[in-house]
């Protein structure tokens, strides 16, 4: 999808301007007549002074106001910035003359030579809503009283009408000492504008710093910003796909344009854009879409500003569906209006990632930008060999340059050679080089793509043991990647709406393949031990690779994206090179990439039923292990914080336990042996105890419990237990502390009842915690043990302790009855609900007997909210329902909660008339949310 098929009608230039005139902003001759009507009836200072900023705030506002209304009919946003920037100089003035007219009246002609400078963004005659007003108060001399006494009273009218103002006061010799020092004052000096004062003044300084500072040390200026620039995007996100990306500070935003103008200005010596034309460091064409990142990148910002009444930065979830609307975009071909939006602002930032490209060859040309590398892990620079040359390429500076203009048009293979050539041998790529590509990318046709060599190339770098990542996301940048695989290129720049993923899907997509790649290199040894053991014993290596570049590629499309990649998989793989077999896995994988994981997340993992299901659709130990490596690289993509070690242990499990029914165990004899051992294990942890307190214990526990539970948290268990076998008169709460699997664990013993997990989800809810799983057991003489694992809020362990305590008085006060949970928690849902939310997730509630042998399985979702679980599970109980086990998972704004349940006499749910009651009131828990379709999951087909 383009640019122009994105982009609304009100995007398209229109006659009308936008550009307002000053007087209509600010009428600085009305105002100050209404000022000296005011002084003329006798006023004094003080009240003169009140009366003035009276006039100045109206003034103000009704500027702002009209602004506003230009933008809202004309859509401007390099105009909207603009006016801002006239109605402030405007006001500067109308402050000026009121404070040399009435409040410090110069002391002869001569001695009016204050300057004052607009500097910064404000130099370049641009302003967003809620910006900061930079100014330069430029002195004749340092001992310019008069000067210094304007300066203050104008200063001081700003601060009283709420303007943010950033300021500083200099002398012409300190102007040029202090930019000498410090690359943020040259920089802001660079962009000084004249406003007002003494004109000789303001051009001997523009003129000096130039001479003595601009012209001194290019080289310099450019390392310096381009430090500054890595720096600011590693702190806002490394890639410019962040789902709320910073439209100012993050990649491919303003301030990548505004740098890189700095530049251009510093190095080429232009006070345009336009210029750079003159310069041969644009062509017309990247001009234009210099101006139209520009035009589009203010357009945002400058409703945002509106929107939020300050100035926001974050292109948040809350902003983007408002501003798509008001932008025109509306839904098509499977994406809704505010995805195409956000759509068009990636491939912006693309664009102006192209963009800085350019600037960077022209740089490396006149020797002022230093050499990058490839691959900060892949430092391996080959001796250039005969057959680069042959190909019409060649290494100079480790850099991959074409030997000949005509490289591409003679051997259109070329494209896609060079990013392997790249790879091969870690030299970075020329962005004269990467630039030519681009104006060829007409050449990747149907013919390219059907081209062995071709498709033998990109699967090798795909597959590559040194930096696939970085090459593929290299090919993506110059829209080579999404020419030479369409289906790839139908989901560059795509986000999803939701608050689950961070990533545009192409981002996504390429991390996924570079964490592959990082488990491959034996980089996860000892964060990842299962993946690395298993990665080494995989024998369809291409497939894997394959199916993970390609598992989200058919998002966006109306019918189901997993069955969708299947289909794109079975008609690219052949293409690609792989045999009928490696083509079968990938659609496989492709079609079951959620499976995995939504059975650890979501389901009871100690029901034999679960893993006997999971086994009949996985059927081979090689697709488990493909399915496993293809799970733990997509949710470790999703975004940061995501992955942790306790759905790593999810997975583990599940993989361990098929790996047993797959190799022909968990016959009912090897189960009575698994239990054995655990037992046995225990026993050894437990030499104090004598046989008989040992088998009495064993006893009370059922048999989930021991395939269930690990050893560490058994013995513990027992020496919790061990107090209850002749009295409980109260609950018995114990808190520990999961770093590796980033939970904090909230153990509870008491007597059994049907309320007890809604009691315990209602206090954590009121203390703010929020509960990601629990493990729900009752021994044989009614004790329940319960298990609730939270979310960890600090780092330290002693902090989250702390934390606990607290969460831990909560559910003895909420089980002893002294807090009313009901009206704690609504409390918060009320507060939640105040905020709003832009996301809409219909309310979902499935119940199912064939997924286990013993329980009724209930599948809840819906968007989440505090309290959630605690309305679910205490209706759930008066209901009338045991709950057996719960598995809460959240998934952005979404909640996908599960329960495994029975009625009171321990049976499944069967009649139809009771499951209509459990799903309605289950539904209402969700108010003002939309109910899907009723939906009754099925088994798992038998093999």
């Amino acid at each position: 999808m383009s640019l122009s098929e994105l982009a609304t009608p009100r995007d398209r230039p229109r006659r009308r301007s936008a550009a307002l005139d000053p007087a209509q902003l600010f009428d600085r001759a009305a105002i100050a007549a209404a000022i000296a009507a005011a002084h003329d009836t006798g006023l004094g200072l003080d009240d003169l002074r009140q009366t003035a900023l009276d006039l100045f705030r109206a003034g103000l506002e009704a500027g702002r106001g009209r602004a506003r209304t230009t933008l809202d009919a004309v859509r401007g946003g390099l105009a909207c910035a603009g006016n801002l920037s006239k109605l402030e100089d405007e006001l500067i003035r109308a402050l000026h003359d009121f404070t040399v007219t009435y409040l410090f009246p110069p002391p002869t002609a001569a001695a009016r030579r204050l300057v004052i400078a607009a500097v910064g963004g404000y130099g370049r005659a641009t302003l967003a809503p809620g910006s900061d007003i930079d100014l330069l108060f430029l002195l004749p001399s340092d001992d310019d009283t008069w000067g210094k006494r304007v300066t203050e009273s104008v200063l001081y009218l700003l601060w009283d009408l709420k303007q943010k103002v950033g300021h500083s006061t200099r002398s012409v010799e300190e102007c040029l000492s202090q930019s000498r020092r410090d690359m943020t004052i040259r920089t802001a000096l660079l962009e000084a504008r004249f406003i007002l004062g003494d004109e000789k003044l303001f051009a001997d300084m523009y003129r000096r710093f130039d001479k003595e500072i601009v012209q001194r040390n290019p080289r310099e200026f450019v390392v310096a910003k381009l430090a500054e620039r890595d720096s600011r995007i590693t702190k806002e996100g490394q890639t410019r796909y962040l789902v709320e990306p910073n439209v100012k500070e993050g990649k491919g935003g303003l301030r990548d344009l505004n740098s890189l103008f700095w530049i251009a200005k510093y190095v080429y010596r232009v006070r345009e854009a336009s210029e750079l034309v003159e310069a041969r460091v644009f062509t017309p064409r990247e001009y234009r879409r210099f101006c139209r990142c520009e035009e589009f990148l203010w357009l945002v910002r400058c409703h945002m500003h509106f929107l939020a009444g300050r100035a926001e930065e974050i292109l948040s979830f809350d902003m983007q569906r408002p501003i798509a609307e008001r932008l025109g975009y509306a839904g098509r071909g499977g994406l809704s209006g505010v995805e195409r939006f956000m759509k068009h602002y990636f491939l912006i930032a693309k664009e102006v990632g192209d963009l800085t490209a350019v600037l960077s060859a022209a740089l490396e040309e006149r020797h002022a930008k230093p050499a990058a590398v490839l691959d900060r892990f892949h430092l391996r620079v080959r001796r250039q060999d005969k057959r680069v040359k042959e190909f019409g390429f060649t290494i100079e500076n480790g850099r991959l340059k074409a030997a000949r203009p005509d490289v591409f048009a003679r051997d259109p293979v070329n494209l896609i050679r060079m990013y392997w050539l790249a790879d091969r041998d870690g030299v970075a790529l020329h962005p004269d080089l990467v630039h030519l590509a681009i104006s060829h990318l007409y050449l990747i046709d149907e013919t390219l793509r059907d081209d062995r060599e071709a498709n033998r190339l990109f699967l090798d770098i795909l597959t590559s043991h040194n930096s696939a990542e970085a090459v593929l996301r290299l090919m993506n940048e110059a829209g080579v990647l999404g020419r030479f695989i369409p289906a790839f290129g139908r989901i560059v720049a795509m986000m999803q709406f939701n608050m689950y993923h961070h990533y545009t899907v192409d981002e996504h997509l390429l991390r996924a393949v570079g964490y592959l790649a990082e488990i491959d290199a034996r980089r996860h040894r000892e964060d990842l031990p299962l993946s690395d053991t298993i990665m080494s014993s995989v024998e369809k290596r291409r497939a894997l690779y394959v199916a993970l570049f390609l598992h989200d590629v058919a998002k966006g499309r109306m019918e189901d994206h997993s069955i969708a990649g299947a289909a794109v998989a079975h008609h690219l793989c052949p293409r690609l090179g792989l045999d009928p077999a490696e083509t079968e896995t990938v659609a496989w994988l492709i079609e079951n990439h959620l499976l995995m994981s939504d059975t650890a997340q979501r389901r009871d993992l100690a029901d034999r039923r679960t893993i006997e299901t999971f086994a009949a659709r996985v059927q081979t130990m090689e697709r488990l292990k493909m399915l496993f490596l293809l799970t733990v690289c997509d949710i470790q993509a999703v975004g940061p914080g995501v992955w942790n070690g306790w759905k790593g242990e999810l997975l583990r499990t599940l993989f361990l336990e098929t790996q047993i029914v797959l190799g022909g165990g968990h016959t009912k004899t090897e189960r009575t042996e698994r239990i054995e051992r655990a037992k046995a294990e225990l026993r050894a942890q437990l030499p104090n105890w004598s046989d008989a307190e040992f088998a009495a214990y064993a006893a009370r526990h059922p048999q989930a419990y021991w395939l269930r539970v690990d050893l560490s948290r058994k013995i513990r268990h027992a020496r919790l237990l061990h107090r209850t076998e002749i009295d409980l008169p109260e609950p018995i709460i114990d808190v520990q502390t999961d770093t590796f699997r980033g939970v904090t664990e909230v153990t509870l013993i008491a007597l059994d009842h049907p309320r007890l997990l809604s009691i315990v989800a209602g206090a954590c809810a009121a203390a703010g915690a929020n509960i990601v799983d629990a493990q729900i057991f009752t021994t044989t003489d009614g004790i329940a043990l319960d298990s609730f694992f939270v979310s960890r809020t600090f780092e330290r362990d002693e902090d989250e302790l702390r934390r606990g305590e607290r969460i831990v008085l909560a559910i003895e006060q909420a089980l002893r009855g002294q807090i009313r949970l009901g009206d704690l928690v609504a409390a918060k849902g009320a507060a939640a609900a105040a905020k709003g939310t832009p996301f809409d997730v219909p309310a979902q509630v499935s119940i199912d007997n064939e997924l286990s042998n013993r329980y009724t399985v209930i599948e809840v979702s819906g968007r989440d909210r505090p309290g959630l679980l605690y309305s679910i599970a205490d209706i759930l109980s008066r209901l009338n329902l045991n709950i057996g086990s719960a598995h809460i998972v959240t998934f952005g704004e979404k909640a996908a909660d599960v329960f495994y349940v029975t009625d009171l006499t321990g049976a499944k749910i069967t009649t139809s008339g009771r499951k209509a009651s459990i799903r309605q009131k289950l539904l209402d828990a969700f108010p003002g949310q939309g109910a899907a379709p009723a939906k009754m999951a099925a088994a798992a087909p038998a093999p």
